[in-house]
């Protein structure tokens, strides 16, 4: 009896077999290359997710995404936080290729919700070091 967490999907790679995918390995592929493109500080996530991660102690690549799978098709949705400035549309791009390329999969759509905007100058005062209390 098959997982219901695991969707088959029928690619072609030969006649002897299909390749089945989990929705959290299409999470984990969006994850990853939402995180990789230039501008996004981080993925979002509700309290559940946070709290998971802290009692947890291992990080979640499920982290922010959701997505539904079909047999030939998938839509993911992505909460991400940018700093100010960044391409948006880039994540958009970059996770349907991955998933389109590593899965064979269409990627019918790629909704992406901006939880935060960061701005440098935030990095920059936090990074500044304490001047010294002259006594």
């Amino acid at each position: 009896m098959e997982n219901e967490n695991t969707v088959m999907t029928d690619i072609k790679v030969n006649e002897t077999g299909k390749v089945s995918f989990a929705p959290d390995v299409i999470a984990t592929i969006a994850n990853l290359a939402a995180s990789d493109v230039e501008g996004v500080t981080g993925l979002g996530g509700g309290f559940a997710d946070s709290l998971t991660g802290i009692l947890g102690g291992k990080k979640s690549y499920t982290k922010g995404v959701r997505v539904e799978v079909g047999q030939e098709e998938a839509a993911v949705d992505v909460v991400i936080n940018v700093k100010y400035g960044s391409k948006i549309q880039l994540v958009c791009a970059e996770v349907k290729k991955a998933i389109e390329m590593m899965t064979g999969l269409r990627v019918v759509e790629v909704n992406v919700c901006v939880q935060s905007v960061t701005f440098e100058n935030d990095k920059d005062e936090k990074k500044k070091p304490e001047e010294p209390r002259v006594k």
